[in-house]
């Protein structure tokens, strides 16, 4: 790609674009009209460059604004993402997200070029716990069953028997525990609490967990919902479940972001609160722009690593790869891990063989 001269885009081309990001609701953000146009320019040569290349990007939910609006193919959560890019007919896959998304959408797809634009994009959650951490849990706890959250890297999901997201995990660890007394749960510590409160279950001894935490959700703090509750009154307050117990036990919804946005958009309250990364807000102020969402949220470094330009600059690279941004997983550790993956996915939709 770099020997050929690359086309700009005429002033109406621009104008255009800028008129489709604004129409996307990047104008109600507060974008100026000088940070549409940069922005514009650069969607417009990203979304000719991916057609080109024969490219696809997937976008989670906490990613910038421009990014989900501007050049995805398609958004959402973990789980999603990870059904998105399954069969996917793009020969890559330039994914907006941290490391382990990247990873599993490598798992599902051993045959597609996978590319994470930010190489630094990794995550908290998956760097507390090794699949040496792993094995030396289940040696502790012999022919325990190992759920495994998505947030971890695939040589840990390696080391598991299932994995789970926010928003299946209740009810993929009410199965396991239908045929076990005991299971394990990692890596998220407050997951895991909100988890055992949820199905009955005590930490420790019906539920082993890993002390592992999220940077984003772990700093919320509880006693401050009380007080906007008492700013807004009516505001329907959503928590992400890695969140802490104290928290998630004074607000009105918990779950991923997947069950956060359906339950925006299936209630009537005038104004919300999502208590999870500030980009999940920017989507549903798009998507709702008649509801009122009060600020209540917490940049993830990880995630607002990927820009617009860092993609651009991955396109532009594609046929040279770095290494560092080219997701590669071993082949045994990726049969082990879709497994795992693929495990969820029956459980998760009913399709396990009984």
């Amino acid at each position: 790609m770099s020997a050929k001269k690359e086309p700009a885009p005429s002033p109406e081309e621009v104008a255009a674009e800028m008129d489709r990001l604004s129409g996307r609701g990047l104008g109600d953000l507060g974008y100026s009209d000088e940070e549409l146009e940069r922005i514009a320019g650069l969607t417009w040569r990203i979304n000719r460059l991916k057609r080109e290349v024969q490219a696809v990007i997937p976008a989670h939910v906490y990613q910038r604004a421009e990014v989900l609006h501007g050049v995805s193919d398609y958004s959402g959560d973990s789980y999603k993402l990870a059904k998105d890019c399954v069969g996917t007919k793009a020969k890559h896959i330039i994914f907006c997200g941290v490391r382990f998304m990247a990873e599993t959408a490598k798992i599902l797809n051993p045959d597609k070029d996978v590319h994470l634009p930010a190489a630094e994009a990794g995550c908290s959650l998956s760097e507390s716990i090794t699949a040496a951490d792993v094995r030396k849990l289940k040696a502790k706890h012999p022919g325990l069953p190992v759920a495994v959250y998505i947030n971890t890297s695939a040589e840990v999901k390696a080391e598991c028997d299932v994995v789970v997201t926010s928003a299946n995990a209740v009810k993929i660890l009410k199965k396991l525990y239908a045929k076990h007394e005991r299971i394990i749960f990692i890596p998220d510590e407050m997951m895991g609490k909100n988890l055992a409160r949820d199905l009955g279950k005590k930490v420790g001894t019906e539920m082993v967990i890993w002390e592992g935490r999220c940077i984003v959700h772990d700093n919320f703090d509880a006693e401050s919902v009380n007080l906007y509750r008492k700013m807004y009154p009516g505001v329907k307050i959503l928590a992400h479940a890695e969140c802490s117990p104290s928290l998630t036990s004074l607000v009105d919804m918990v779950g991923g972001t997947g069950d956060m946005m359906r339950f925006v958009e299936g209630t009537k309250a005038r104004s919300y609160m999502l208590v999870t990364e500030c980009g999940l807000g920017d989507l549903a102020r798009t998507r709702f722009p008649e509801k009122l969402f009060v600020p209540m949220c917490r940049l993830c470094p990880y995630m607002k690593a990927t820009t617009l330009e860092r993609i651009l600059e991955c396109l532009r690279g594609i046929d040279k790869p770095s290494a560092a941004t080219r997701i590669m997983v071993p082949s045994e550790t990726a049969q082990r891990a879709r497994h795992s993956v693929e495990r969820m996915f029956e459980l998760a939709e009913d399709k396990a063989q009984s």
